[in-house]
């Protein structure tokens, strides 16, 4: 199993949960790049990625995953809990998706149903992605937003400084403000106070990592 995620203590936590269940093998990765490098170097049958991660975005490192070893399952295991950020999960190529505040138990069982080659999503969760792909509820604002610009939202929305989503993501300050030029003018806000205005109305601010964690940690390095 390849565990992917950016944070040591989020990563710590998952292997005291799973390594015992099912005698699982956990190789981790700290990043995006660091998880294929470790694919490259071995075949893993299961992929648990987070979603935000520095430097590529985990939707991106999803595709490269499926693109490259189409059998192998993915298990997103993300802080959003957003119905939009699952439904680009499973574009992108994931099998399942649960978000960092389920319970241990949960998240137990959801792992082996993908490792063995079924799907997972949560009941509340499917039954938000059924009624916004039937229509029954509309799609938010923000669906019209690329990955990126998801991405650059939630940052806002959470507090970081341009600066620090730039250092964050691996772009310059430049590109980060032009990516909220652009959010700002595909939402139809004003101004920042408006942005984050809409994004914690929308629940898309939350930074609670789960599993015991009172807070995001620090992101390391190499593992």
């Amino acid at each position: 199993m390849l565990l992917v995620d950016d944070h040591t203590i989020v990563r710590e936590g998952i292997k005291r949960i799973l390594e015992p269940l099912a005698d699982w093998v956990v190789t981790e990765a700290a990043t995006a790049f660091q998880a294929l490098d470790r694919l490259r170097q071995t075949p893993f049958s299961l992929a648990i990625v987070d979603l935000s991660m520095p430097g590529m975005p985990g939707l991106e490192l999803i595709r490269r995953m499926k693109a490259a070893y189409p059998t192998m399952a993915v298990m997103v295991l993300s802080m959003h809990a957003e119905e939009q950020y699952a439904m680009r999960a499973f574009k992108a190529g994931a099998n399942g998706y649960l978000t960092k505040d389920s319970a241990a138990s949960e998240l137990a069982a959801a792992v082996a149903k993908v490792a063995d080659g079924g799907s997972y999503v949560t009941a509340s969760l499917a039954e938000r992605l059924v009624q916004q792909l039937s229509g029954v509820a509309r799609a938010p604002r923000h669906s019209t937003l690329s990955d990126r610009e998801l991405d650059v939202m939630h940052r806002i929305v959470a507090g970081e400084r341009l600066t620090d989503i730039a250092e964050a993501l691996h772009l310059s300050v430049k590109t980060v403000s032009t990516h909220k030029s652009r959010i700002l003018e595909k939402l139809q806000l004003p101004n920042s106070a408006s942005l984050i205005r809409y994004g914690l109305e929308n629940d898309l601010g939350s930074e609670d990592s789960g599993f015991g964690a009172s807070a995001r940690s620090t992101p390391d390095g190499d593992t």
